[in-house]
């Protein structure tokens, strides 16, 4: 049974940092793609960040590529998210998610979420 969960999250000034973690449980990580992303009240749900089996490629939402970084520690089993430079505009709830990789389709359904945690960004 997959399960992830979020913490880190927290109350920043602009440009100050912030990481989070995704503890997670149930996956292979040669054979899931692993994401955050996030969703701001009236606000349409936002991919930040996506990592491919194997934690070697990645890929970013063009509004944190640059600021933003992903990565695994497969040997703790936990996703992170480095946030640098945060802006008013990066508040929202983020959440960590996971897809089974398929060689016909790539990792087409993020079916396994977990409940998210609140960054929030004053400026």
């Amino acid at each position: 049974q997959v399960q992830l969960v979020e913490s880190g999250g927290g109350s920043v000034q602009a440009g100050e940092s912030l990481t989070l973690s995704c503890q997670a449980s149930g996956l292979d990580y040669y054979r899931h793609c692993m994401r955050w992303f996030r969703q701001a009240p009236g606000k349409e749900r936002e991919v930040v960040a996506t990592i491919y089996p194997g934690g070697k490629t990645t890929n970013y939402g063009d509004s944190v590529r640059g600021r933003f970084n992903i990565s695994l520690d497969d040997a703790k089993d936990t996703l992170y998210l480095q946030m640098n430079i945060l802006r008013p505009e990066d508040t929202a709830m983020y959440y960590c998610a996971a897809a089974q990789w398929t060689v016909v389709s790539g990792c087409p359904e993020y079916k396994y979420r977990g409940q998210g945690t609140q960054v929030t960004v004053s400026s």
